[in-house]
């Protein structure tokens, strides 16, 4: 099932899938283009009730097992993400694999509900139970197909009749009857011809980027939760390193640009590994590229990381004991903004470079140290410039920061 719907993520293929004759790609499926906006939302309205979503609309997809959807939930969104490139044929591959009898069958009632609006549905189901087999069509009754062909074709079956089924099969006249089959179906029809796209994907690339940004932007405005702890943390770090009483400055600086930096990066990765969860999802489906998805989650994270700078830099510039000056407030306001999305970027880029959020977090924590240690305060900068040389010291952002903002207080 996999292969024929173009979900293969591991091991490999050999040969080739053809539709009439023609090599199937990607710009094959999930085309919907020249729609008007208003027939596409009624669609998705459409679609959201046949799979009986509409009551999880605003809610956010979060991690498998920790927190969002559950798994009969995210079945039954993988299926409306399918349907919503209006496809007539969908294949499913075991829809109803851990989950329990009840979670089962409301999805087997969503795939009840979308054959009756006149799509066909191939799927595979192991060890079903008697309500999922009475939502099929033409089933023998008394019989459960699975585990018959199971009883009649293993090895104890062949031991006992004496005989190799595949041989049988290979010598009788249904082989090469069906052989004579796949070779028709394989060679294109006189006078047809291939589908032809353009371009990979249905829209153009700025229609992806703005697409996927106004996505993000419903996304992190959704995310309350994560949006709390970010500006919680921002008031209460700038107010207790904003306190004039503070004996060293320079140590104030230091902690106040590392403490919220290493919060962002922290934090961060969460909501990335989540999104990378639905983005394969989406671009299975063939919806986006990459770069929209790439470009959109730096834009939407920085606009936040600006508006986070603003607070933090407005708290501590004045209480600090800056001179009041609007250069300098822009310049320090600067600083502190490009070191925050430093962080962030790092702590995006080390989620999307690992298997997991888990491994990031590991990885993060190790440079984090190393920033740490070589950021200028707690070894002088002449120092290790002595030992490491200015090579290093190129990837040292958050040292560049340190000593911009130890500038201002002079």
């Amino acid at each position: 099932m996999n292969v024929l719907a173009g979900r293969k993520t591991g091991g490999y293929i050999e040969g080739s899938i053809s539709i009439s004759g023609y090599q199937k790609n990607q710009a094959t499926f999930a085309r919907i283009s020249d729609v008007k906006k208003e027939t596409r939302k009624m669609f998705v309205e459409e679609v959201m009730e046949l799979i009986e979503l509409k009551s999880l609309r605003k809610a956010l997809v979060g991690l498998t097992g920790v927190n969002g959807l559950t798994t009969e939930q995210r079945k039954r969104l993988t299926i409306v993400v399918e349907l919503v490139a209006n496809p007539s044929i969908i294949f499913m591959d075991e829809p109803t694999s851990g989950l329990d009898a009840r979670a089962a069958a409301t999805v087997m009632r969503t795939m009840r509900n979308t054959v009756d609006t006149g799509r066909t549905v191939v799927c595979t189901i192991h060890q079903p139970s008697i309500d999922i087999f009475e939502a099929f069509d033409e089933i023998k009754e008394g019989y459960n197909p699975a585990t018959w062909v199971l009883e009649v074709s293993s090895n104890a079956v062949e031991v006992h009749l004496g005989i190799d089924f595949a041989q049988v099969y290979a010598h009788s006249d249904l082989y090469p009857r069906n052989e004579e089959v796949i070779k028709q179906l394989s060679t294109p029809q006189p006078g047809s011809k291939d589908l032809y796209f353009p371009t990979k994907y249905s829209q153009s690339f700025m229609t992806q980027c703005k697409a996927y940004f106004w996505k993000q932007h419903r996304s992190y405005w959704r995310n309350s939760h994560c949006n709390a702890i970010r500006f919680f943390m921002t008031i209460v770090i700038g107010i207790l390193f904003g306190q004039r009483d503070l004996s060293n400055l320079l140590g104030v600086t230091y902690s106040a640009v590392l403490f919220l930096g290493d919060t962002n990066t922290s934090a961060v990765q969460s909501v990335v590994a989540i999104e990378r969860t639905v983005f394969c999802r989406e671009r299975a489906a063939g919806m986006y590229s990459e770069l929209p998805y790439a470009f959109a989650q730096l834009a939407i994270e920085t606009i936040y990381v600006a508006v986070q700078t603003l607070v933090y830099s407005l708290l501590l510039y004045s209480m600090i004991g800056f001179q009041w000056n609007v250069d300098k407030f822009f310049y320090f306001f600067y600083f502190i903004f490009t070191c925050f999305t430093y962080f962030s970027m790092y702590g995006m880029m080390v989620v999307a470079l690992t298997p997991g959020h888990e491994i990031a977090a590991i990885v993060v924590s190790f440079f984090l140290s190393f920033w740490n240690l070589f950021s200028g305060f707690l070894i002088p900068r002449p120092l290790f410039l002595a030992h490491v040389g200015w090579v290093l010291l190129f990837f040292l952002v958050f040292a560049y920061g340190i000593k911009f903002l130890n500038f201002q207080r002079r």
